[in-house]
């Protein structure tokens, strides 16, 4: 009986190990989230000194673009880095976003009008995509190559734009766009749909008219 006792004492032991283990180690996990969510570098909505929708104030205005290298459709590697020189409109949209599709035709008749100054569009899909699986991710990219030629889109659109989530603020809301001048610095930001003119402004903003 005694024995009995002592082996089921350490049984009971040993799952209060196990279990205390697994319960500091999803606490770890989730202050390792907290922490690194907390590092994020996150826009605000400010008020308009000019009254109407207020303003998106990004905490990378001023200061350089994040690089990155994200594959196109066809799977060239895209380079930020290699657009210097030119004012660049970094545009995070997604296929299944209401807003975007008011947005694009906006961006390709501005594009159209200002590319001979040196302005380039990116358009950067936050559209989620399974690399682990090439039929699923053969079908996800038709999917974006549809969108992009139903709206005549001229510029090069780029896939995987979650992976820039963290250096870009966020991205909590699609449309996000990020205005680049010929020196690689972002001089506005745009979150959600704004107007066509605001963005023509902000495009002359990154072309230093």
């Amino acid at each position: 009986m005694k024995r009995n006792t002592l082996v089921l004492t350490a049984v009971l032991f040993i799952l209060a190990v196990f279990a205390w283990a697994g319960w500091a180690n999803w606490e770890y996990r989730k202050q390792a989230a907290e922490r690194l969510q907390a590092s994020v570098a996150q826009g605000e909505l400010v008020a308009n000194p000019a009254g109407g929708a207020p303003q998106y104030l990004s905490p990378l205005k001023g200061k350089l673009a994040p690089d990155f290298a994200l594959e196109d459709l066809s799977g060239r590697k895209v380079s930020l880095a290699s657009y210097k020189g030119k004012a660049v409109l970094i545009n995070f949209w997604a296929t299944w976003c209401a807003p975007c599709r008011i947005e694009t035709p906006w961006l390709v008749e501005l594009r159209n009008q200002y590319a001979a100054q040196g302005f380039e569009i990116l358009g950067v899909s936050t559209d989620d995509i399974d690399r682990d699986d090439k039929q699923k991710l053969s079908d996800e990219k038709k999917e974006i190559a549809r969108s992009v030629e139903q709206m005549h889109i001229p510029y090069p659109v780029l896939i995987d734009g979650d992976t820039l989530s963290k250096p870009y603020g966020g991205l909590d809301e699609m449309p996000t766009s990020f205005f680049v001048d010929r020196k690689g610095t972002v001089v506005a930001a745009q979150l959600g749909l704004t107007s066509k003119d605001d963005i023509e402004a902000n495009i002359h903003k990154a072309l230093g008219n």
